[in-house]
């Protein structure tokens, strides 16, 4: 008998608000349903699992990279993890570096006929991006808009005109055809989009090759705090950029607005953080030198405290 579970994977390149979106989503989510979220980031110390906490969905992450790398099997072990809970959805957010075909593959092959049931894949985009030489020349930002079948173009609430230009020209070039696109602000995505059904073709099998340069080998395992030591520090690197994590106890306040002014003069690519502070426990997400802040129950952060910049 099969008991599949309706999942989407929600996609796109660093800093164009997959969190945001997912958690928007979350909020819209029938209360009847349970839901499950995959959460997979580049950096070593996973941080969006923790600002999802208290969306009331089930989260299992895989930090450290690309989570199909090793034969998928981080991937595979998160999933059956999620699955084993029985939810009413599914939803994978593959890191913004990564690249959702092997992901496809993965759930459309013969381990997960009976479990999964694979809708559209959302790609969300920056239309400012489309403009910027340094997306269009990335890989994995191209193949991450041509596996979607839905494309949002989020944050037009700071892009031109001319950027919205740029984004219906580019949908409009597209083929195949997208089957939905729409630009939105602040992650608002329409809850009927999950439901879309995903463009019976073999895309992902075509296109080159899915590689990887990062290296875990010399990475441990991060579980708990060394009682000799106040944090813990992890980096990777792949891909031309390069990620640091901290782990920090509770016990350990920041000053909120140093902590904002710090975040706000700092030129990496992405920055995200879950602080306790002396105004309460704060996530900050760091985009395109733009500092946003949500609070948090501290409750809900395990009691650890974490800290993730991209380069």
């Amino acid at each position: 008998m099969k008991n599949q579970v309706p999942t989407n994977i929600i996609t796109g390149f660093l800093g164009v608000g997959k969190t945001t979106a997912i958690l928007n989503l979350l909020k819209e989510k029938p209360q009847h349903e349970n839901w499950a979220v995959l959460v997979n980031e580049f950096g070593e110390v996973g941080i969006d699992g923790a600002m999802m906490a208290e969306g009331g969905a089930m989260i299992k992450e895989v930090p450290g990279g690309c989570m199909c790398c090793t034969a998928g099997v981080p991937m595979s072990v998160g999933i059956n993890a999620l699955l084993r809970q029985k939810p009413d959805r599914l939803i994978i957010e593959p890191t913004g570096l990564g690249h959702p075909k092997q992901v496809i593959k993965t759930l459309t092959s013969e381990q997960y006929e009976n479990y999964i049931d694979l809708r559209a894949t959302i790609a969300l985009v920056d239309p400012r991006n489309l403009s910027d030489e340094r997306h269009l020349e990335n890989n994995n930002f191209n193949d991450q808009l041509a596996s979607a079948e839905v494309i949002i173009g989020n944050k037009v609430d700071e892009c031109t005109a001319q950027d919205i230009d740029v984004f219906n020209d580019w949908v409009t070039d597209q083929q195949p055809a997208k089957i939905f696109h729409k630009l939105v602000k602040n992650g608002q995505l329409p809850l009927e989009l999950l439901d879309l059904e995903r463009r019976e073709a073999s895309a992902e099998a075509k296109g080159h090759a899915h590689h990887h340069d990062h290296d875990h080998s010399d990475l441990e395992p991060v579980f708990e705090l060394p009682p000799e030591k106040p944090y813990i520090r992890r980096e990777n690197q792949g891909q031309g950029y390069f990620s640091c994590g901290w782990i920090v106890g509770e016990e350990h306040k920041f000053n909120f607005d140093e902590l904002f002014s710090l975040f706000s003069d700092l030129k990496a690519e992405r920055v995200k953080a879950v602080v306790n502070t002396d105004k309460g426990c704060f996530a900050f997400n760091v985009a395109n030198r733009v500092v946003s802040v949500n609070q948090m129950s501290l409750e809900a952060m395990n009691h650890e405290l974490k800290l993730s910049i991209h380069n």
